[in-house]
C-alpha cells in the first residue's frame, strides 16, 4: 500500500478558531485541500464547512477513535489529528513539509509510530517545546495535541486502550508509550512547529473539566502504575536529539 495521509481538524468551540487553522492550511498546502477535513464534535456553534458533523459530541478521544477507524477503512496509512486552537507558525508549506520529513525519517530511524510538530511552548510537555537549533528529537512520550499516527502501529498497540476514559486526557500518553514500548520511534519535529492556545474549545465549562481531571487520574493509575506522575515525568526526560536530519540507512524503504 502506498503511504497517505488524511488531515482532520477537530472542531468544538468557537467556529472562528477552527477557520483560521482551516484556512491556514488552505492556503499554505492548496494542493492537499481535499485531504483536508474538519469533523465536527457536535459543537453548540456548528462549522459550516464540516467534513463531517457528528451527532453527539464523543469528546477528543471519541473523536480521534472516529477517524482512526474511518481512514483506516478508507486505505489510508497515516492520520495527522490536530486540535482546532493550533496556529502553525513554520514557512509553508506545512503539510507537505512535515509529509515529506516524516518519510525521510521513516528511512532513516525506521518506521516511525508517532510524528509530532513542535510547540512554542508547552505548560505540561517540556520534550515538545521547540528549539531552532536542532532538527528533530526522538522522545519516549508524546503530547497528543497535534499527532501524526500510523495508523498500522496505532493498530499493533492495540488502538487507543481507554474505555474508561471517554474525555481523553493522557490518552495520548499511553499510546505514545505503548508504540514506544513496541520499538516504533516517537518523533517531535523543531522544524515545523505551531502554537498552541490551550484549553481554548473547553473554555471555563466546569462540569466538563471536573469530568475530565476524574477520568484522567484513574486512567494513568491504570496505565502507568499508582507512581504515574513520577514514571511520566521521568519518560519526558529522555530524548533523543538530533542537529541534522538523521540520514537514511542503506537499504531502507
Amino acid at each position: 500500500m502506498q503511504p497517505s495521509l488524511a488531515v482532520v481538524i477537530l472542531h468544538y468551540g468557537d467556529p472562528a478558531v477552527t477557520s483560521a487553522l482551516h484556512r491556514q492550511l488552505l492556503d499554505t498546502d492548496p494542493a492537499w485541500a481535499d485531504r483536508i477535513h474538519v469533523l465536527d464534535n457536535a459543537a453548540p456553534q456548528p462549522y459550516p464547512d464540516a467534513w463531517k458533523r457528528l451527532p453527539e459530541n464523543i469528546y477528543w478521544k471519541g473523536g480521534l477513535e472516529f477517524c482512526l477507524d474511518h481512514f483506516r477503512k478508507a486505505g489510508c496509512s497515516h492520520l495527522w489529528f490536530l486540535n482546532n486552537d493550533l496556529t502553525f507558525r513554520c514557512p509553508p508549506p506545512v503539510i507537505e513539509r512535515a509529509w515529506q520529513r516524516l518519510r525521510v525519517l521513516d528511512r532513516a530511524l525506521g518506521e516511525v509510530g508517532a510524528y509530532h510538530p513542535a510547540l512554542t511552548h508547552n505548560v505540561y510537555h517540556p520534550q515538545m517545546a521547540q528549539d531552532g537549533r536542532l532538527q528533530v528529537s526522538r522522545v519516549r512520550l508524546l503530547d497528543g495535541v497535534a499527532p501524526l499516527l500510523n495508523l498500522a502501529a496505532v493498530e499493533r498497540a492495540g488502538g487507543l486502550d481507554a474505555p474508561d476514559n471517554p474525555v481523553g486526557y493522557g490518552v495520548e500518553l499511553w499510546l505514545s508509550h505503548r508504540l514506544d514500548m513496541l520499538g516504533y520511534p516517537l518523533v517531535v519535529d523543531h522544524q515545523v512547529w505551531a502554537r498552541h492556545a490551550y484549553h481554548k474549545a473547553a473554555g471555563n465549562d466546569e462540569r466538563f473539566w471536573k469530568l475530565a481531571h476524574a477520568c484522567q487520574d484513574v486512567f494513568l493509575k491504570r496505565t502507568f502504575g499508582e507512581d504515574a506522575r513520577e514514571r511520566i515525568k521521568a519518560l519526558q526526560e529522555q530524548r533523543e536529539d538530533f542537529a541534522a536530519m538523521p540520514k537514511p540507512r542503506r537499504g531502507g524503504a
